[in-house]
């Protein structure tokens, strides 16, 4: 387990999927994934299947609270490209609707930057949102990420399409 002061990261655990399959589906919290279709138990089965893989490109972890041991999210680092030594940052945390907080979220992030950055030797950390996510903008802000552009109006939801925002951070940074 990656330790911090609040949260701990741990490899997720198959009974951790039926916690992460129902705040996934959470119509609140969906809107701002890129799977924006509800998930059922053998789609959260056939993740789990490809995360655990000892060849897979996505290194994902619970996020636990010290305290209590509760599961509170998932991050990780997803589609890693060795050769580029870059990877795509996911964090949620579904544990009282959170979503994203300045507490536990920002020590998550940090303790898997520094997983990314000092344990993997990657080189750029990076993230895709949708405008309307603005958690995560501030976010990503607060932990020295930098916008690196947008796509304009990739993603339709509430009867209105809105932009991408790509957000990186450098080991150098």
């Amino acid at each position: 387990m990656i330790k911090g002061q609040l949260v701990g990261l741990r490899a997720i655990e198959r009974a951790d999927l039926a916690q992460l399959m129902q705040w996934r589906n959470e119509p609140n919290l969906r809107k701002f994934f890129r799977e924006t279709n509800e998930l059922n138990s053998s789609n959260q089965a056939k993740w789990f299947d490809s995360i655990i893989n000892i060849n897979s490109t996505n290194k994902m972890f619970a996020i636990i609270k010290l305290e209590s041991n509760e599961l509170m999210g998932a991050c990780g680092l997803c589609y890693i490209d060795w050769v580029n030594k870059s990877a795509d940052f996911s964090i949620y945390l579904g544990y009282e609707d959170l979503y994203i907080d300045e507490v536990y979220a920002v020590e998550a992030a940090n303790l898997m930057k520094n997983y990314g950055f000092s344990v993997l030797n990657l080189h750029r950390l990076w993230a895709e949102i949708y405008s309307i996510d603005d958690k995560k903008k501030i976010f990503f802000n607060s932990l020295g990420f930098k916008l690196d552009g947008k796509f304009r109006e990739t993603y339709w939801f509430d009867n209105e399409w809105h932009d991408s925002l790509f957000y990186s951070l450098l080991s150098t940074d």
